[in-house]
């Protein structure tokens, strides 16, 4: 799947619109870990956004950023912020609710495999 995503970097007063894909199907179809697929793009793209010279396919951590996912002209775009910028990507003909809640389960699964497994 291919989609936009506008960049605004801290401190800069203007928008870059950057063009990304990821290997998952129509939105409509999408499961948790499209969804992951999906976030660790954006994320790249705001990366890239500051530092052109940035290596493809570095490793991604879903932690640390805050996201909404909000209704656009009958589909959803996602908004994530993190400490360098922020991102819309989208459009996607996905329900609101439906992404945010895979988003969130994403977000959580991340977190959970990286979590320490022993407990002191």
């Amino acid at each position: 799947m291919t989609f936009n995503a506008e960049i605004v970097l801290k401190g800069r007063d203007y928008a870059v619109t950057e063009t990304l894909s990821a290997s998952c199907g129509e939105p409509a179809t999408w499961n948790d870990d499209n969804v992951r697929d999906v976030l660790r793009e954006i994320l790249r793209a705001i990366e890239r956004a500051e530092n052109p010279q940035i290596p493809a396919g570095r490793v991604v951590a879903l932690r640390g950023f805050s996201w909404i996912v909000e209704p656009m002209d009958g589909n959803v775009v996602i908004a994530i912020e993190i400490p360098m910028g922020a991102a819309v990507a989208g459009p996607f003909a996905i329900g609101q609710r439906e992404l945010d809640a895979m988003i969130a389960r994403a977000v959580q699964s991340e977190r959970q495999s990286s979590a320490p497994q022993t407990i002191h």
